[in-house]
């Protein structure tokens, strides 16, 4: 026997849920349907190691019943989502890009006065890190900001996660990154189960709406959108998803309005209709 046959034999051994290709294959095509995400054959173990957790909560046996369970049941596909989307981010993230937000957009606006019409939106914001973070940029650039027409639309796929960013509480270590000023600013101490958490203030939070949304879907806004973030997003999608996608947020966007995406994303023969001006910050052209 080869190496890496035993060692394939091996893990099965040890596998709680005897996990086939044919399993893998199922599971990959139905994720790409739903959700618009390529899973390689790398990602093959993280798909067991997430989804035996609905197999255990939903006392099943076999990855065979639980690809019988999801045929017409769209409470399970919609666990299945939020399973298998990966949500890792941070309050102010990268944050080159609330520095440009802050520099070219919001203090121009706020020099300029008035009640110009202010929209943003986060796609994938995950537990809410990244459209508060977007809401203190605001707050702290914009004095008069709670007078002005801006709102901040906060989406996302998972609904476990639109859920805790709703709620707006965070473990303490989860803003350890941010200064003591904003701390006092926009934050509250309270005691939870799990010890001392931080909640987010009404004023912050009165700038963001959260919904949910899968973006491989006919996106239900009409904007303009003079800034989208879309950051460690479409790492996830092939070429042609993230053309097709690229190619619906283009027409919600008029010349010189603003797109960020993530560190290790990139435009490169996806779509002509933006100019990169900075790291992972494009202008729509």
């Amino acid at each position: 026997m080869h190496a890496a046959s035993a060692r394939d034999l091996n893990t099965l051994r040890l596998r709680e849920f005897a996990f086939g290709e044919e399993d893998f294959q199922a599971l990959r095509v139905l994720v790409k349907s739903l959700t618009g995400i390529h899973l390689s054959d790398q990602k093959r173990e993280l798909v067991y190691g997430r989804l035996t957790r609905r197999l255990r909560a939903l006392q099943l046996r076999t990855f065979a019943e639980y690809r019988e369970r999801l045929k017409g049941d769209s409470q399970e596909l919609a666990e299945l989502c939020n399973a298998i989307t990966t949500n890792l981010t941070s309050f102010f993230r990268e944050p080159h890009h609330f520095q440009y937000l802050r520099d070219r957009v919001l203090g121009p606006l706020a020099q300029r006065g008035g009640a110009h019409r202010l929209r943003i939106w986060s796609a994938g914001c995950s537990t809410g890190e990244e459209p508060y973070s977007i809401a203190m940029t605001v707050l702290e650039t914009l004095p008069d900001a709670a007078r002005r027409d801006v709102r901040i639309l906060a989406t996302d796929l998972d609904s476990e996660v639109l859920q805790r960013a709703q709620r707006g509480i965070y473990p303490a270590e989860r803003t350890a990154n941010l200064s003591p000023e904003r701390l006092q600013r926009f934050f509250t101490a309270r005691q939870e189960a799990g010890g001392l958490c931080r909640q987010i203030t009404p004023e912050a939070a009165a700038l963001v709406t959260f919904k949910q949304l899968n973006l491989i879907h006919t996106l239900p806004m009409r904007g303009p959108l003079d800034a989208i973030f879309c950051r460690n997003v479409v790492i996830y999608f092939d070429k042609d998803t993230q053309r097709e996608l690229f190619a619906r947020i283009a027409r919600l966007q008029r010349p010189g309005d603003l797109l960020f995406l993530g560190h290790s994303e990139s435009l490169f023969k996806v779509c002509d209709s933006y100019a990169l001006i900075g790291k992972t910050i494009h202008r729509r052209i």
